[in-house]
């Protein structure tokens, strides 16, 4: 379950829009925008990959998302977990929090986030 950083892109317009045609999706980019054929083929790549699907009205399609953003990036964060951090999530929070400079509100944040998440394992 990959996608290309182009895809990504595409795909993370499609995220935000719900749903979207080609035009809407080719106004999301920034200048200098991909010539719509470019955005049409990676269309086709991702739906052959099962990551949109498409409602046809006429001659245009309506591309929507078949994965959920949070599922994406659940399965991307479970690969770097096991492939640089042995597959120990404590390793790879240890280095999150001393390598990405966080503040102390944000180290607050995140431990309210883990005891809250302690409390809901609780039976």
């Amino acid at each position: 379950m990959k996608l290309s950083a182009s895809e990504e892109q595409l795909m993370n317009y499609l995220w935000k829009m719900g749903t979207a045609f080609m035009k809407d999706l080719l106004l999301a980019y920034p200048d200098p925008k991909p010539a719509p054929t470019t955005v049409a083929t990676l269309l086709k790549r991702m739906a052959d990959k099962k990551f949109v699907a498409y409602r046809t009205f006429g001659n245009s399609r309506e591309y929507y998302p078949l994965i959920k953003k949070n599922t994406y990036f659940g399965y991307h964060v479970k690969g770097l977990i096991k492939n640089f951090f042995d597959n120990s999530p404590a390793q790879f929070a240890s280095f999150f929090t001393s390598e990405t400079d966080m503040s102390e509100e944000e180290l607050q944040d995140l431990k309210r986030l883990i005891d809250q998440q302690l409390k809901n394992k609780k039976p």
